[in-house]
């Protein structure tokens, strides 16, 4: 396959066919053009001679004969159809009766609707040629057909291109005939010359260059006169043979003369050499081993410095590293626990972090309560047993912790002797090895925080001890921080609230308005399952819900006569108003919003911003309907309280408008079941 010849003859051959190919396609396309190019005249012209025949015929009074003449055409073996359809595309006449009245393709409408004549198209993979021709209402067919149609139909023949078939096949055969004996002709006839004027020399100078490698000077040379370049290349060729042979001969015996010389001289200087040679070589390995020896010596002294080094070393680093990664879980665990706002996320995140830093398997947090003898369960994690936050547990029940608090400092409890009391306690599993911590804030003990039996099933050391410590004290600041913050908290909400219970306390109709409102909606909220998250927003929303009366002109809050479309206005902003009040009291930020919210309906007509459906917060479509039914139940200037069943059926009546249909069909099953309102002076 690497033959000269081959790659020549093929690239040869290829180039033909290419070359062959191109110009029979050529003249195959060129031939197919010449043909639909006749058919198409013809199509033309047969089309116009059987348009202007149809007129004749109508323009005679003879449109009857008009069938006959399709189908007479229909007969000839050219065409598919005849037919003439109007400008609808509704078949009007054809030469196959069972056609008349359905339309004609889609293809052939829009090809007359665009101005076509003629169009070509496939039909069961076969070619037709289209005739589209429009029969226009000339003046003389003014007197059968009204005049304001130009068209009366459309002339529609299938011509079958199937006649040119095998015409074509003929035209295809003898193409690719001719091609393939010019290939042939061409092939042969390169083939010849490459074999004659190239191979052949070739040939014979391989061969004389194969008896040139093997030495073989007289039948190496060549004699070719095929064409003057190899005639040329031949002549070179011997001369270089001849004179190669001179030069190896003349090589040979100059070589022969010069080993014999040296032979007879370098014998004796040769073994002289070899002998101070090896005698050097001797000395120098001795020394090498002598240095060797002692470098060894040296090298195993340092390898056991080393090791030594690097025992001492890597005990450094244990104790770096640990001393590393507890000062980073403290750390994180001070950023965690100090960014809680509420116990009851501060004690599970304690348990969490301290459990993962101390490799521990339980613990649980346990504070002072009222009675100073009896200690409370506020978290655990990792007992066998489901606890009750909650639980109240005697002195005697928590041995280890009572102790703690007595000694007010942490404490290690590692032998069985310690642990035969702290076994099988309250929490229904045996301590292996426990640590606990008291949790103390401005001197005072307020609980521990206990961490028993370690994942690794080892024993507890006094550097877990200490920082177990160093929690407890984060712990202890966070708690107290926690604290604060909820009296600060509590601080703002009863300050704000004393200026909400003022502002109903100045108008009979309006007075414990907020408790009630507060009332109903956690009675709906816990009827509808929300967490106690959402419940503690809830309650201040509702409890602060028309703080934003505060902005607003007394008098215009007392006023008893209609109010105008200005003063609804102004008290439709009371909710804005609440919640420019309330914006800087950080904690209130999800408040703030239920109180944006109270007034808007489900349906997006409510105010201030005109929200709906899902787009408002669960929380503000509670207290919309708690809102709504505690106005409807209490006296009013301008009207008498509604009774229970009343507000009740207008709330009902208004689910999907105003109101959540699931909140308030809730509210109304709480209400009915329940008797909630009872507690209402209105009820």
């Amino acid at each position: 396959m690497n033959s000269l010849k081959i790659k020549i003859l093929g690239l040869t051959a290829v180039l033909l066919v290419l070359t062959l190919g191109l110009s029979a396609w050529q003249n195959l396309h060129s031939q197919k053009s010449a043909l639909s190019q006749v058919i198409t005249q013809d199509s033309q012209l047969l089309g116009e001679t059987v348009r202007n025949v149809i007129i004749a015929h109508m323009t005679n009074g003879q449109s009857i004969e008009v069938p006959t003449i399709l189908e007479k055409i229909h007969k000839e073996p050219a065409f598919e159809t005849v037919r003439i359809f109007d400008e609808t595309g509704r078949i009007l006449i054809s030469a196959q009766p069972e056609e008349i009245g359905d339309s004609v393709p889609t293809a052939e409408f829009l090809g007359f609707r665009s101005g076509k004549p003629f169009i070509s198209k496939k039909i069961m993979g076969k070619e037709y040629h289209v005739t589209l021709l429009p029969i226009h209402n000339t003046q003389a067919c003014h007197s059968c057909h009204e005049p304001a149609r130009q068209v009366l139909g459309v002339l529609n023949m299938h011509l079958s291109m199937s006649a040119l078939d095998p015409l074509r096949d003929e035209s295809r055969s003898a193409a690719l005939t001719s091609s393939a004996v010019m290939l042939l002709v061409l092939m042969l006839s390169i083939t010849l010359f490459i074999l004659v004027y190239v191979d052949l020399p070739i040939r014979k100078l391989v061969a004389g260059m194969q008896h040139l490698e093997q030495g073989d000077f007289e039948h190496a040379t060549t004699a070719i006169d095929s064409s003057a370049e190899m005639s040329l290349l031949s002549s070179k060729f011997n001369q270089m043979v001849d004179r190669l042979k001179s030069l190896i001969e003349t090589k040979l015996r100059q070589e022969k003369e010069i080993t014999v010389s040296q032979e007879k001289l370098a014998y004796h200087e040769e073994i002289h050499n070899m002998n101070l040679t090896l005698e050097e070589r001797l000395r120098e390995i001795e020394y090498l081993n002598t240095t060797l020896e002692s470098r060894i010596e040296e090298i195993e002294s340092a390898n056991l410095k080393i090791a030594d080094l690097a025992g001492d070393l890597e005990a450094k680093n244990t104790t770096l590293r640990q001393a590393v990664t507890r000062l980073s879980a403290l750390n994180e665990m001070g950023l965690t626990i100090n960014s809680a706002r509420e116990l009851e996320t501060l004690f599970p995140l304690l348990i969490k972090k301290t459990l993962e830093t101390l490799q521990a398997q339980a613990g649980y947090i346990l504070l002072l309560g009222q009675n100073p003898k009896e200690l409370r369960l506020v978290n655990a994690v990792g007992l066998p047993e489901r606890q009750n936050p909650g639980a109240h547990l005697p002195p005697r029940a928590v041995n280890i912790s009572h102790r703690v608090i007595e000694d007010r400092k942490p404490l290690l409890i590692t032998s069985d002797d310690q642990l035969q009391d702290a076994a099988d306690g309250p929490f229904g599993f045996t301590n292996e090895t426990v640590i606990c911590a008291p949790l103390v804030i401005k001197a005072e003990v307020i609980g521990t925080i206990t961490i028993t039996n370690k994942t690794d099933m080892s024993s507890f050391t006094n550097e877990d001890l200490d920082l177990l410590s160093t929690i407890s004290n984060q712990a202890s600041v966070a708690i107290y921080n926690v604290r604060l913050y909820r009296e600060q908290q509590n601080t703002y909400l009863n300050t704000v609230q004393a200026l909400v219970s003022a502002i109903e306390a100045s108008d009979a109709y309006t007075s414990g308005h907020s408790e009630r409102v507060t009332r109903y909606s956690l009675a709906l909220a816990r009827h509808l399952g929300m967490r106690q998250a959402a419940l503690r927003r809830l309650e201040q929303a509702a409890i602060l819900h028309d703080v934003g009366k505060i902005g607003i002109a007394i008098e215009l809050l007392h006023k008893k006569g209609v109010l105008s479309e200005e003063d609804v206005g102004l008290l439709q902003q009371h909710p804005v108003i609440g919640v420019r009040i309330l914006e800087p009291i950080e904690f209130l930020d999800g408040v703030r919003d239920i109180i944006a919210q109270h007034h808007e309906r489900y349906d997006g007509a409510g105010y201030p911003y005109g929200l709906r459906g899902e787009e408002l917060l669960i929380e503000a479509r509670i207290l919309a309907v708690a809102d709504t039914y505690d106005a409807m139940t209490s006296d009013r200037p301008y009207r008498s309280a509604l009774s229970h069943q009343t507000a009740l059926l207008e709330i009902e009546s208004q689910a999907w408008a105003q109101f959540d249909p699931r909140v308030a069909k809730s509210f109304i099953d709480l209400f009915r079941d329940t008797g909630m309102p009872k507690t209402s002076p209105h009820a």
